[in-house]
């Protein structure tokens, strides 16, 4: 118990001290999560809304894989990509791989089905008329994008934070496809894997306190955006 309080007091005195390594790999994290939520809310919410919208055969069925890709395991988006981007595979003249490129790539595809999902939940749960209502006066399924994101701007930014919130906090497609390189692909997920298994607990437990304050940052967000809505 001594030696875990005595951790935390010097985790603390990092943070509050701005140790430069720390604040390096959370700036890293937060960098790449923010442009890979931003790639994923484009797609998501454009195809989400496209497919809300649009009646097709086979639509279930899209909402059986998005709900099954929501639950992929981090490692397994990882693990196919690793393969697509190694030097054997069919992208690997690309030179990505190791790289921030590749840390985005793999947490873009990890949240792009959640958010996509989460659209495609806001538009069946609000008023029908909605859509109706846009149809009746000539709108364009392209047409619609815009007016349903208005209206819908609270649930639809919920799903955006929920996703970025899992892109964060995600570390099996970092680590594999990142390497876990200092001032590179270093994110604070696979820093506090690394810190710790090398005995620096300390520094592993400040990088987790940075997280945490994160993680009831985003929920905070969350919180907010519903008592709006």
């Amino acid at each position: 118990m001594h030696y875990f309080s005595e951790s935390i007091l010097s985790a603390l005195q990092l943070i509050i001290g701005f140790d430069p390594d720390i604040y390096q790999i959370a700036w890293t994290s937060v960098k790449i999560s923010l442009i890979a939520t931003l790639i994923a809310t484009i797609f998501g919410l454009f195809l989400g809304i496209i497919t809300a919208i649009t009646q097709f055969s086979g639509k279930r069925l899209i909402q059986q894989i998005l709900n099954t890709l929501m639950a992929i395991p981090t490692v397994m988006i990882g693990l196919i990509f690793y393969g697509l981007l190694s030097r054997q595979g069919p992208l690997g003249a690309l030179g990505l791989l190791y790289t921030e490129t590749a840390v985005i790539i793999g947490q873009t595809c990890l949240i792009l089905p959640l958010i996509m999902n989460m659209t495609l939940v806001a538009i069946q749960s609000a008023d029908h008329r909605l859509v109706t209502t846009l149809t009746m006066l000539g709108a364009k399924p392209h047409q619609q994008i815009l007016p349903i994101i208005s209206e819908l701007r609270y649930p639809l930014l919920a799903g955006v934070i929920t996703g970025f919130g899992r892109a964060i906090g995600e570390v099996g497609a970092a680590m594999m496809l990142g390497g876990n390189i200092q001032d590179v692909t270093r994110t604070m997920t696979t820093a506090i894997a690394l810190e710790t298994s090398k005995g620096n607990f300390e520094l592993g437990l400040a990088l987790g306190i940075l997280l945490l304050i994160i993680a009831f940052s985003i929920n905070m967000a969350l919180q907010m955006i519903n008592t709006r809505h």
